[in-house]
């Protein structure tokens, strides 16, 4: 890597390190602070980003691509087939709609009909960074507005192919192989069929979603080497984003597919946490890069025109997405989100309008101009936002949705369950879960079991559950119940702990090899442990009284009994062990419970019952 590349990468970094965390301390989104750090270091302020900006941008632009792959990894195929009316609905109206009022505008402003159409279609389109980063820092894109975000920002990404093939028709111009954006893939068809090119690449990546990428993941998982799964999940991403560019497509739109693709295979999650710290590094570097190319000097030049411009922009799409919302139905608060969400020019615009430079549809010195306002309505979107979080939001306060609008319903079960190992022990609380029609979501290491059980139709997923993005991507911060079933208690232990640091809400109930094991877990505040060693060797026990002469129904009583004594002296000799007098209890425990026992072998045919310490009463044993 050249030294002026490297320093220009250490500068924006610093931007982003240094600026997120002050506006973040404001209240403020961090997309403000990357973009204001931006224009700090840009050429008008500081001048320390040097000649490597545009290179810089087109490199994190993979951000958006990575976005959009953890977007189709969490939609699952059934969601996505259930929004296709919103997508076509939502997304071809703002298009439509945006298109022809903005043409209008141009047109009459004295434009040619070629120039004032292709800027209409370039500024139809909206910023999926800024949206979808700024709904997931909010936690609003499962409300009805992020849905519909979701939706119309997924149509305007299909619909850069045929826009990216129509726009050399507008220009009456066939640009020379090494100019056009549109490569192999559209120069082979019949020019009538270029603009649906898209239908092709979807069935392709569908055909390596299905054959391809999960018997990939699974030899690659059987190495149990985490920077190799880490390297297999940027070869996926890259590897389909190059296909589809080679292709001519749009390489966001083939990693979303890819991950709508994956989100039902047992690597799922797994994938999410090793994409996920990459996509949000090129992101935060991708809004600085575009702090740093708003050109104040172009600004400076003809202020009226941007800034008129910019006003014209944000109103008419403002007005189109509130419209569009009122049309669809969404209340008030949700709809003046959707469209200040919206409202700006996205990062597309950059591609198509220098690709209209290129086509001599727009001159040079329009198009800087015009990459100024693109950039200047998406530094003002998380403004917008703001202003309508503290202003308007209020008036209405309507928090409260219905979140089934596009079709997908909040939440399947009635409480979130996550099993983390699926092994002998696991599998037999999942499975008498299932029986009884109790989903959970299972995490596992072993993927030759994860791909068994799924073939029997339990929802598990590959990954390492001693990771904390891994708990994460898998639900922990919204699940109400953490089940601990792995064979190694030193990683129950360690799963545990980090369970109850990071997500407090959690209900843990913790699979324990022996005593010694419980009392740590009893000395650590977890209350519900299960020693996989009782219960069996009670059984056996109890069979082995009944061999001797004693009744069934006795032999399971007297079973029962030792059961919930042996529990309750755990308790107590977990408290003994912080006194370090773990050799006088356990002695005394020992001779508690022969005496106890003995006391059960009299009183058992009366029916008495023994409270000891509070803890066995007669509701107890009855239940």
């Amino acid at each position: 890597m050249e030294s002026g590349f490297a320093m220009t990468i250490l500068i924006f970094l610093g931007a982003a390190i240094v600026m997120a965390p002050l506006v973040k301390r404001l209240g403020l989104s961090s997309v403000i602070g990357y973009i204001v750090g931006g224009i700090i270091i840009g050429p008008f302020v500081l001048k320390l980003t040097g000649k490597e900006t545009d290179n810089i941008m087109h490199t994190t632009e993979f951000g958006v691509v990575m976005l959009l792959f953890l977007v189709g990894l969490e939609l699952e195929p059934k969601k996505f087939w259930a929004m296709r009316r919103k997508i076509m609905g939502l997304g071809l109206s703002q298009m439509l709609i945006t298109i022809a009022l903005l043409f209008t505008i141009f047109y009459f402003s004295g434009w040619r009909v070629d120039q004032a159409l292709t800027v209409a279609i370039c500024f139809a389109m909206s910023s999926t960074a800024i949206v979808l980063q700024t709904l997931r820092e909010k936690h609003l894109f499962k409300t009805s507005a992020g849905e519909a975000s979701f939706s119309t920002l997924l149509f305007q990404d299909i619909a850069v192919i045929p826009i990216l093939a129509i726009l050399p028709i507008i220009a009456r111009y066939n640009p020379p192989e090494e100019q056009t954006a549109v490569t192999l893939l559209l120069q082979k068809l019949p020019e009538w069929l270029q603009p649906f090119s898209v239908l092709f690449g979807v069935a392709i990546l569908i055909l390596l979603g299905r054959y391809v990428f999960v018997p990939f993941l699974r030899f690659v998982s059987k190495s149990n080497l985490n920077e190799l799964l880490t390297a297999a999940s940027l070869f996926l991403v890259i590897g389909v984003s190059e296909l589809m560019i080679t292709a001519g497509l749009s390489p966001a739109l083939g990693a979303f597919i890819a991950g709508l693709m994956l989100a039902n295979s047992e690597f799922r999650h797994e994938l999410e946490s090793q994409v996920d710290p990459f996509k949000g590094l090129l992101l935060a570097v991708f809004f600085v890069s575009v702090g740093a190319s708003v050109n104040f000097y172009v600004i400076e030049k003809d202020p009226l025109f941007i800034f008129s411009t910019v006003v014209v922009v944000l109103a008419v799409k403002f007005a189109v997405l509130i419209g569009i919302g009122k049309f669809f139905k969404f209340s008030m608060d949700q709809n003046f989100l959707y469209a200040f969400a919206l409202s700006q020019v996205g990062e597309f615009a950059f591609v198509l309008l220098n690709y209209s430079s290129k086509l001599y549809l727009v001159s040079p010195e329009l198009n800087d101009q015009l990459m100024a306002v693109t950039a200047i309505t998406m530094c003002i979107t998380p403004i917008l936002l703001i202003i309508n979080d503290r202003f308007i939001d209020p008036r209405f306060s309507v928090k409260s949705e219905d979140h089934t609008d596009l079709g997908i319903p909040e939440n399947l079960e009635p409480r979130k369950i996550i099993i983390i190992g699926f092994g002998h022990f696991g599998s037999t609380v999942g499975r008498l879960l299932r029986a009884n029609k109790v989903r959970a979501t299972v995490l596992d290491h072993d993927s030759d079991r994860v791909k068994l059980l799924r073939s029997y139709g339990f929802k598990v997923y590959y990954g390492d559950a001693t990771r904390l993005p891994i708990l994460r991507t898998a639900g922990a911060e919204e699940a109400e119940i953490l089940v601990l079933c792995l064979d190694d208690p030193e990683d129950n232990k360690f799963i545990a702990e980090m369970a109850k640091k990071n997500f407090p809400q959690l209900k843990i109930y913790v699979r324990a090899k022996n005593r010694l094991d419980a009392y740590s877990f009893l000395n650590n505040g977890i209350d519900n442990i299960y020693r996989e060693t009782l219960g069996t060797a009670v059984d056996m026990a109890v069979d082995v009284l009944h061999a001797t002469g004693m009744r069934k129904y006795t032999a399971r009583r007297m079973g029962k009994r030792f059961e919930m004594i042996d529990k309750a002296s755990v308790r107590k000799l977990a408290r003994e062990q912080l006194k370090e007098e773990m050799i006088f209890t356990t002695r005394e425990a020992l001779q508690r419970e022969s005496e106890l026992l003995s006391y059960d072998s009299i009183s058992v045919e009366n029916s008495e019952w023994i409270d000891i310490d509070g803890e066995i009463n007669d509701e107890q044993d009855k239940t």
